[in-house]
C-alpha cells in the first residue's frame, strides 16, 4: 500500500517540544501500534472531557477556578485532538478531484436563491 506521507506524526513531541516523526512501515511496527494506542486514549479522553464541559457549563453555579481548569484541559485535549487529525489526514492517499472541480461554469442556482 503506497501511503500520501511516508511519514507519520506521533501524538507525543519531542524533548524540545518539536514535533516527532516515524517513517510508516508496511506492516505497521511497535511504535505505529503504540501510537495508535495512543491516540484511541485521547480521542477518549476528549470525548469524556466534552460530556464533562456540558456538565459544567449546564451549572449556573461553576466558579472561576473551575472554569479556568476546564479551559486548560480542554486547550490541552484540542492540541492532542488536532495532532491526531493532522497525523491521519497526512496518512490519506490523494483523491481525485469531484468530477465538478474545474467547471468553469460552476453551480447554477435560480436569481431567486440570492435574494
Amino acid at each position: 500500500m503506497t501511503t500520501h506521507n511516508e511519514r507519520r506524526l506521533l501524538p507525543w513531541s519531542g524533548l524540545d517540544g518539536k514535533p516527532c516523526y516515524l517513517t510508516i512501515e508496511a506492516n505497521g511496527g511497535y511504535l505505529s501500534r503504540l501510537a495508535d494506542q495512543i491516540e484511541s486514549v485521547q480521542l477518549d479522553l476528549a470525548a469524556e472531557l466534552l460530556e464533562h464541559a456540558f456538565e459544567v457549563l449546564g451549572d449556573g453555579e461553576v466558579g472561576q477556578d473551575e472554569l479556568r481548569c476546564l479551559t486548560m484541559d480542554m486547550t490541552g485535549a484540542l492540541r492532542d485532538v488536532h495532532r491526531v487529525a493532522i497525523s491521519r489526514g497526512r496518512r490519506l492517499p490523494p483523491m481525485d478531484p469531484p468530477a465538478w472541480e474545474g467547471d468553469d461554469e460552476g453551480p447554477r442556482l435560480p436569481a431567486v436563491a440570492f435574494g
